[in-house]
C-alpha cells in the first residue's frame, strides 16, 4: 500500500511514519509536511537511513492546490492520513488566522484532492478537545455522539475540519474515517508542550510556569498507543466512522508536575504559578467503548512507565530539543482574566 501522510514531520506524524514502515514492510510513505515551527526533519533521520528505498519527504502545504496535487500526481498514494495542523492553544490566541488556514482550508484542500484523484481512504486525526471541555466533577465522558462545542480557536478549527470531511463523505461519497484523540506523550514531541517543556526546564534548573488552574486534568495516551488505533481503523475501521481514542488515564497538572520533579530529583521550589491562559479547558476525557470493543483497541503502555522512558528519551536527545527553544512560546505573560460566567 502506498500512503500519504501529511504532516509527518510534527510529533504524531513522525511517530506514525516510523511505526508504519516497521510493521508493515512492503508498504510506502511519502511525507507531505510545510515544515513550520513545530515540524522537524530531524526527527525523521533514523527513517530516511533505515527505509530510504519505501520513504520520501515532500516539501509543501496542504493549503495548496498546486502542492497537493503535484505530490498526489507523482506518488499516486491509496490512502492519506491527514496529521497535519496547527495544535497549540497558546498559538492559537496570538494567530488564530494561521490555524484556521491550515486546519481548515488545508483540510479541504486535501478532501477535494482526494476526492478527485479517487483516493481509496482518507483518515482525520482529530482532538477531544472539538466536544468542549467539563467540569472537574463530571461523571460523565464525550462519545462520538456528543455535540461539538469548542471554546478556543484551535478547537473550533479542528471541529470545522471534522465536519468538512464528513460532509465530503455525505456529499461526494469520499471513504473516510476520523478519530478523535486525547493528550498524547511521547519522543519527538516539540517542547512547547507539558512533558517536553517542563521535563527540558528541568534539566536546565529552570522554574516550571504553571498555569493557577493546576487541577486541570487531561487524558494521557503514549503516541505509540495512538500509531497502533489509527492502524487499526485503517485496516478495520469502517467507512464514514468516528472513533475516540482514549486511555482512560487521567492526570492533572499538579500530578504530572509531581512525578516528574521526583524523577528529576528537583525541589519544589521550582513550581512557579502563573495566569491561566485565556480560555484554559478544565478537563477532556472519553468515552473509547467503541473502538475497543469493534476493532479490539486497547492502550499497551502504562502512564507511569511511559512517562519514565519519554523522560529518559529526553535526557539522552540534547541535540534534537535544544534547537527549538528558540521557537517556543512565553507561557508566563498572559493577563489575568475573568473566569466565563457561562461555564459551569
Amino acid at each position: 500500500m502506498r500512503l500519504l501522510i501529511t504532516g509527518g514531520a510534527g510529533f504524531i506524524g513522525s511517530n506514525f511514519i516510523r511505526y508504519w514502515l516497521k510493521q508493515h514492510p512492503t508498504d510506502f510513505v511519502v511525507n507531505l509536511d510545510l515544515l513550520t515551527y513545530a515540524g522537524n526533519l530531524e526527527s525523521l533521520r533514523d527513517v530516511e537511513r533505515i527505509y530510504g528505498n519505501r520513504y520520501r519527504f515532500e516539501r509543501g502545504d496542504i493549503a495548496d492546490r498546486l502542492d497537493v496535487d503535484r505530490v498526489l500526481d507523482v506518488w499516486t498514494p491509496e490512502v492519506i492520513v491527514n496529521f497535519a495542523a496547527e495544535s497549540h492553544n497558546s498559538w492559537a490566541i496570538l494567530d488564530p488566522g494561521r490555524f484556521f488556514r491550515t486546519n481548515v482550508i488545508g483540510t479541504q484542500v486535501l478532501l477535494d484532492a482526494a476526492r478527485h484523484h479517487q483516493i481509496s481512504r482518507f483518515h482525520q486525526i482529530s482532538t477531544c478537545e472539538v466536544y468542549g471541555d467539563m467540569a472537574l466533577d463530571d461523571p460523565g465522558s464525550f462519545n462520538e455522539d456528543s455535540p461539538y462545542r469548542p471554546l478556543t480557536p484551535y478547537n473550533a478549527s479542528k471541529a470545522a475540519a471534522d465536519h468538512a470531511v464528513r460532509a465530503y463523505s455525505h456529499t461526494f461519497g469520499l471513504p473516510v474515517t476520523i478519530s478523535n484523540c486525547c493528550n498524547n506523550y511521547g519522543p519527538y514531541q516539540f517542547p512547547e508542550k507539558l512533558i517536553p517543556l517542563f521535563a527540558v526546564r528541568l534539566m536546565n534548573d529552570q522554574p516550571l510556569p504553571i498555569y493557577r488552574s493546576s487541577a486541570n486534568r487531561r487524558e494521557w495516551l503514549h503516541v505509540l498507543d495512538h500509531c497502533r488505533a489509527i492502524e487499526l481503523i485503517l485496516r478495520h475501521g469502517r467507512i464514514g466512522e468516528t472513533y475516540n481514542v482514549g486511555s482512560g488515564v487521567e492526570k492533572s497538572v499538579e500530578e504530572i508536575t509531581a512525578l516528574m520533579l521526583a524523577h528529576f530529583e528537583k525541589p519544589d521550589s521550582l513550581k512557579q504559578y502563573v495566569p491561566d491562559r485565556p480560555q484554559h479547558d478544565r478537563r477532556y476525557l472519553l468515552d473509547s467503548t467503541k473502538i475497543r470493543r469493534e476493532l479490539g483497541w486497547q492502550p499497551a503502555i502504562q502512564f507511569e512507565d511511559g512517562l519514565t522512558a519519554t523522560l529518559a528519551w529526553y535526557k539522552t536527545n540534547h541535540i534534537w530539543w535544544e534547537p527549538l527553544l528558540s521557537r517556543q512560546i512565553p507561557e508566563d505573560g498572559w493577563p489575568a482574566v475573568e473566569p466565563d460566567p457561562h461555564r459551569t
